[in-house]
């Protein structure tokens, strides 16, 4: 039997706010009401203006070894169960490490959040690549003191909230930019993305999903994290160890990136995450895209992302 670790549940809210502090604020009822702590909000505006999307984590209730998917499974359906009757009814799939539902109904959703449009319940296992989210993720070029990150389900000040940085530095120059391709064993890419996305929110709060794919067996994501005043080596290193997991290989220097590592599964698992790759680049470096083109950087990663 495999060993036991306990499972987290991932709560995320799409809504309608104002901005980062209102969507943060319109979630404590729900905090209240099903315990856990806010871990992630961020600005989905380029999917529709004015929504934003709030993320919890909470204990999943059980354990599992890393074949339960029957575990998973029953962590999300007993969360939803808890909600209430409107919610018990609700699809479940399952594809470890992970299992997840997805609500798209904003009567029910306003009815746990003021202004909610959309929920997805996911459960991870404590020891999948997607391990616990901490309080809070440094950047590598930022240092934290514990005492001075506070309570995350407290209304923090409006000086502690970082702005999102600028595409370019103070003298022009664009920053150095994270992007990351993750290939996911499943046949839908609505499958693969919300995974991908999940992992992705790991790193920053600036997640895009600028494409996807079919590469049999699997789906490649390719995400854009946003800008970062680290460059190469430092950048890629501190993502990886955010991310977790073992078997990453070392950061190395590619012709049209600063700089790509990759970590890949030796599981024979027919589903969940199969392989990553970080890579850190200036957007000069690949033909000058534009950040905001999803479509072009999808196109400059495909000149250096791993195989299928």
């Amino acid at each position: 039997m495999g060993e036991e670790t306990e499972l987290e549940l991932l709560i995320t809210i799409v809504l309608a706010a104002e901005d980062d502090r209102d969507a943060r604020e319109a979630c404590r009822k729900l905090v209240r009401r099903v315990g856990g702590r806010i871990v992630e909000s961020g600005d989905c505006s380029d999917e529709e203006p004015g929504c934003w999307s709030v993320t919890l984590l909470r204990n999943g209730g059980e354990s599992g070894n890393s074949a339960s998917a029957a575990a998973l499974s029953r962590s999300v359906r007993a969360f939803m169960r808890e909600l209430g009757p409107a919610y018990s009814n609700a699809r479940v799939s399952c594809e470890p490490p992970t299992a997840w539902t997805v609500v798209d109904d904003p009567e029910l959703v306003g009815e746990l959040v003021d202004g909610g449009e959309r929920l997805l319940v996911e459960a991870w296992q404590g020891d999948s690549l997607l391990p616990a989210v901490p309080q809070e993720s440094t950047r590598p070029e930022e240092s934290a003191d514990p005492e001075e990150l506070g309570d995350p389900d407290e209304p923090a000040p409006e000086t502690t909230a970082d702005p999102p940085l600028d595409d370019v530095d103070e003298s022009g120059r664009p920053r150095t930019r994270l992007g990351m391709v993750v290939d996911v064993l499943t046949e839908r890419h609505s499958g693969a993305e919300w995974p991908a996305r999940a992992l992705a929110s790991r790193v920053s709060r600036a997640v895009t999903v600028a494409g996807s794919a079919e590469r049999p067996p699997a789906v490649r994501v390719v995400l854009d994290l946003g800008p970062f005043t680290a460059d190469g080596p430092e950048l890629v290193s501190w993502a990886a160890s955010e991310l977790g997991g073992q078997g990453w290989s070392m950061p190395a220097m590619h012709s049209t990136a600063n700089t790509v590592a990759h970590w890949s599964t030796a599981s024979a698992s027919p589903s969940g995450i199969a392989a990553i790759e970080l890579f850190a680049f200036r957007p000069e470096a690949v033909a000058e895209i534009s950040p905001h083109s999803t479509a072009q950087f999808a196109a400059a990663v495909g000149s250096f992302e791993h195989s299928a």
